[in-house]
């Protein structure tokens, strides 16, 4: 069996353990081209294939359709977010991952879990973990401690089966079967990032239009029902930045009225900057 086919099926067995896949090439990169110039913003929304992990499915069919597309594919990525997170930890270089992991859980008083683990090429480990339902864990890269990086919203892991320019990635002898469980309430809040204070705006009825348009426009933001509050505060902020264009508004206001109320919603603040910003060039 090749590289390929091998990926292929065992990126087929992922999703019939209900995780979301896509191909990704020998430097674990994806493995479709992006059909965007240089600097785009879509994650998907054209409809095209080449979007990295916003490709990534729980469809057999279109699992199947993005590897025949994907002739370099030697391995595929399993999206992360939502309940799923995974520990990377690096052993290489010097650095000890592992070693770090098991000082933080000493110093903040937690047990690592025995959960399902992937072997790395280079001699790290990937550690499945799950989270409560509405925890929007985030990316980072050695925040937590040398050798530690969080693959959360947005990010992924390099699915077992895979082959990377120095080895396959293998599931655990010991651990290749165990459960994904859930991260100790200790870690995860190491892995939120630190809320930054800010003033609360009072957002109240004053009589004046413009102000009275953007209180309303947060109030769309604020009250979105789970799973709809990227796409609302898009709609949101894509009016908003039609009134400062007409001068009703100013910028600043807008855009500060918005990232308060999405993150008082419960989205990262650098998610919402930047779902703002798209919107911003949209109706430029």
């Amino acid at each position: 069996m090749n590289a390929w086919t091998r990926a292929r099926d065992a990126a087929l067995y992922a999703i019939d353990r209900g995780y979301s896949v896509f191909p990704l090439g020998i430097a674990k990169t994806p493995a479709i081209r992006s059909p965007h110039d240089k600097g785009h913003s879509c994650r998907g929304e054209c409809g095209q294939p080449g979007h990295g992990v916003h490709d990534a499915t729980t469809d057999p069919a279109y699992a199947r359709q993005l590897f025949s597309l994907a002739a370099g594919a030697r391995g595929y990525g399993i999206a992360c977010g939502g309940k799923f997170i995974g520990l990377d930890l690096d052993r290489k270089n010097g650095v000890d991952g592992v070693a770090s992991l098991n000082q933080l859980a000493k110093k903040h008083g937690f047990e690592v879990p025995a959960a399902l683990t992937v072997c790395t090429p280079s001699g790290g480990y990937h550690v499945w973990l799950s989270t409560p339902d509405g925890v929007n864990v985030p990316n980072s890269a050695g925040r937590l401690g040398p050798g530690i990086d969080i693959r959360g919203t947005g990010g992924y892991l390099v699915g077992p089966g895979s082959q990377g320019r120095t080895g396959r990635y293998e599931l655990h002898p010991t651990r290749g079967q165990a459960d994904v469980l859930p991260a100790p309430a200790e870690l995860i809040q190491l892995m939120l990032p630190t809320p930054i204070p800010r003033p609360t705006r009072q957002y109240v009825p004053t009589g004046d239009k413009a102000t009275a348009a953007l209180d309303g426009l947060v109030n769309v933001v604020l009250g979105a029902p789970d799973g709809t509050r990227n796409d609302r505060l898009y709609w949101a902020a894509a009016k908003a930045w039609a009134h400062v264009m007409d001068g009703h508004i100013a910028a600043c206001d807008a855009e500060a009225a918005l990232v308060e109320a999405a993150v008082r919603r419960g989205l990262a603040e650098a998610e919402a900057t930047r779902t703002i910003a798209s919107a911003r060039r949209s109706a430029a």
